[in-house]
């Protein structure tokens, strides 16, 4: 049996706080997670980095190991656990499902756990992924399957998802991961939210920006222009002698939420191309008036 190193698995310093640590789990656990990474071997990249993280998020688990990893040992290097490792350490196995690691993770902390008699009840693991929705699911909440792989099993689950979920934020589906044993609570799915690019608009926290093209007339004149929202069209009033890249605000009318975003929409000016003889007349004209203008 190998010696592991978890702190190089998970790209950390041995003396990294406990948020450092959950962070670099966080982060390697969406790199590597077989519906997500296409990378040869991901696979085993995700159960070593979830083996590093059980290790090293509970405090005891943690001492010990680093008791064990200051007398020298190296990734590689042969290694036996020294005799009653454990003993009297109160490693917290209430969140730890039966199976999936490695012999060197047993060897330390399997037969700790079993002793003392019948095997206690514990908790599934929690299981990580992410989900992909609309902008148009993500501002108005909806429903949305998908397929979660489970080993080499697949099953299908229908999420709902809150109105004003932001990229990033996570839905809990309650004991929708790992089995618990000997009769205990499965472990909950942790879904990440992520939201696809939309055509027309483009998300910045709860703020929705928009660019509205508008004709010169409309710009020069002002005008009343009807404006597509994620919760349905609005008439906006352009004021008279707008230019390009004029910012305007739709109070409101961004994500909802506690304090809703706003949309913001930027003018661009778009001259129409002339396409008949009269309407090259009319830009002839304008071209006319407006130079005679500038010269005055």
């Amino acid at each position: 049996m190998q010696f592991k190193d978890y702190y190089d698995i998970l790209g950390v310093k041995p003396d990294s706080s406990e948020a450092e640590i959950k962070s670099a789990y966080r982060k390697l656990a969406r790199k590597y997670h077989p519906d997500v990474s296409k990378e040869a071997g991901a696979e085993e990249k995700f159960k070593g980095v979830n083996e590093a993280y059980e290790a090293l998020k509970d405090p005891a688990k943690r001492c010990a190991y680093d008791q064990l990893r200051a007398q020298g040992y190296r990734p590689g290097q042969e290694f036996h656990p020294p005799p009653n490792f454990g003993d009297g350490q109160g490693f917290d196995f209430s969140d730890l499902g039966e199976g999936g690691f490695s012999d060197f993770f047993e060897s330390l902390f399997g037969q700790a756990r079993g002793r003392g008699g019948p095997a206690r009840p514990r908790r599934g693991r929690d299981v990580q992924a992410r989900i992909e929705i609309p902008l148009a699911t993500a501002f108005s909440g909806g429903r949305e399957r998908i397929a979660l792989r489970d080993g080499g099993a697949e099953r299908m689950l229908e999420v709902k998802i809150p109105a004003g979920i932001l990229p990033g934020q996570q839905i809990r589906l309650g004991g929708q991961g790992h089995p618990g044993s000997h009769g205990a609570a499965a472990g909950d799915l942790m879904l990440e939210v992520a939201v696809r690019e939309d055509a027309r608009f483009r998300l910045d926290g709860r703020d929705v920006h928009y660019t509205l093209s508008l004709a010169p007339w409309d710009a020069a004149l002002g005008a009343s222009v009807t404006v597509p929202t994620l919760g349905g069209d609005v008439e906006l009033k352009i004021p008279a002698g707008s230019d390009s890249g004029k910012r305007m605000r739709l109070r409101g009318r961004g994500m909802p939420g506690a304090t809703p975003g706003d949309q913001f929409v930027t003018l661009q000016i778009h001259a129409p191309p002339a396409q008949t003889a009269e309407q090259r007349k009319l830009y002839e004209r304008m071209a006319e008036v407006f130079r005679s203008r500038a010269s005055a």
